[in-house]
């Protein structure tokens, strides 16, 4: 423990998600031994950030506008949506460049320990798009986990009385993998998912 404000700083980066208190005290050493870190940018972009940015009315991705520059682009096709947990999937999925069609970011996924159930995501404002039609197929692209795995079963659930077909993102063995470091659940995917090559 250190005296006073060191700690105070510590304490604050090591609130943010996935950094614990080894990479908060180094964050904080960083920006102390380190003369050229300019303080006052960070300051100031923190401040901007939280002023400027917003959530997209139609998909909820991060903007500085009212809407997103996706859903902005006439380019985009509008008849499928890809349904993603965080806005950080969005850029996931982008730098792929496999994808040219719009998003619907969830704000999150159901996990009942957290005590997040689907009325705490943006389920709601999906099914208003859906219903107001031309959609042709809807990708469900949660994480493959628990927590996504129980969010992609309830959507699958409530968009089958639409008539829309619903799809999951395949999941499996990575590139450059090891088979004996693959657990139970992501081989039998691998063996689920399995394509002819001949």
């Amino acid at each position: 423990m250190y005296d006073g404000i060191v700690q105070d700083l510590i304490d604050e980066f090591g609130r943010l998600p996935g950094i614990g208190p080894k990479s908060a005290q180094r964050i904080t050493f960083h920006i102390l031994q380190t003369q050229t870190f300019d303080v006052q940018n960070l300051a100031r972009l923190l401040a901007e950030v939280r002023e400027r940015v917003k959530f997209c009315e139609i998909c909820g991705n991060v903007t500085e506008d009212t809407r997103c520059a996706i859903c902005r682009d006439p380019r985009r096709d509008q008849t499928l949506i890809c349904v993603v947990e965080e806005p950080k999937d969005v850029v996931a999925i982008e730098r792929t460049r496999q994808f040219r069609g719009l998003y619907h970011v969830l704000g999150g996924a159901i996990s009942p320990i957290d005590g997040i159930g689907p009325d705490d995501l943006s389920i709601a404002q999906l099914l208003q798009r859906l219903g107001a039609g031309n959609i042709e197929e809807v990708i469900i692209a949660t994480d493959p986990n628990l927590e996504g795995e129980a969010t992609s079963a309830y959507l699958s659930r409530l968009l089958r009385s639409m008539d829309i077909p619903v799809s999951r993102l395949a999941s499996g063995l990575p590139v450059g993998g090891d088979l004996e470091f693959a657990d139970e659940v992501t081989l039998g995917r691998a063996f689920e998912g399995r394509h002819s090559l001949n």
